[in-house]
């Protein structure tokens, strides 16, 4: 099951990594691996990746940025190969894929020159841009009976789906709101009838794509084997500018 009907897909930047993250689901579709075994190895991958950057193998630390972010998607193609949607596995990842952000940046931000408060303006400004994607992306995707699992409004705890333990999605939930709550309710603050206006066209949702994380981890990766890293944290922190120019051509045109 795709995220979208085939209709309404649109080139995603973001998302490169689908084609290898297939091969990984398709290998294991029919093996003990689960999708949350996948979303372990996207972790472990994230804290080579990381301690990569702090040892100075930047190289190394490209290699597993990326590979985390294949294994970032291969853990949703397994479970829709398998028919198996999963909120526990939804708010695992999200939690892991932020924790993992900002340690990153934290490594960076040991390895240069930067001020703390730019790592922090950066990471802030990282996790905007991201949610700014989710937000749109997922709005599409509900509007077009594309893949639900994840909601255009993280009000409520959702019902455990057939195989998960109510108690394992109340505390992933609870966790996912506080790490993603103000992020969440800032984007809503600032466009909060994007759900009520025209569709997004393709391509806009392929240009804001580019705030997708793993778009964001390949800059990042680009960067470090560049020898660019003293621009990493100044880059994401101007780059959130970006945020209110897509903000503001949804307003406006759409």
């Amino acid at each position: 099951m795709s995220k979208l009907p085939k209709e309404h897909k649109f080139l995603d930047f973001s998302d490169y990594g689908r084609p290898v993250a297939k091969v990984i689901a398709n290998s294991l579709k029919d093996t003990s691996f689960t999708p949350i075994h996948v979303t372990i190895g996207f972790i472990l991958s994230g804290l080579i990746a990381i301690y990569s950057i702090i040892q100075g193998y930047y190289w190394l630390a490209a290699f597993f940025l990326i590979f985390k972010s294949i294994l970032d998607a291969a853990d949703g193609e397994l479970a829709r190969l398998n028919e198996k949607p999963s909120y526990i596995g939804r708010y695992l990842d999200s939690v892991a894929d932020i924790i993992l952000n900002a340690l990153i940046f934290m490594a960076i931000w040991y390895i240069t020159n930067s001020s703390f408060w730019i790592c922090i303006g950066a990471f802030i400004g990282l996790q905007l841009q991201g949610t700014l994607y989710n937000y749109y992306y997922v709005i599409l995707r509900n509007n077009f009976n594309g893949d639900t699992t994840s909601r255009v409004f993280e009000n409520k705890t959702p019902i455990a789906l057939m195989g998960e333990n109510q108690k394992h999605v109340n505390l992933l939930f609870a966790l996912y709101k506080m790490l993603y709550g103000a992020f969440d309710k800032t984007i809503y603050a600032f466009d909060s009838n994007a759900s009520k206006g025209k569709t997004l066209p393709n391509w806009l949702m392929s240009s804001i794509s580019i705030f997708g994380l793993g778009f964001q981890l390949l800059l990042i990766s680009l960067l470090l084997v560049l020898g660019l890293k003293e621009y990493i944290l100044s880059f994401f922190f101007a780059y959130t500018l970006m945020v209110f120019v897509f903000i503001g051509i949804r307003k406006v045109f759409y």
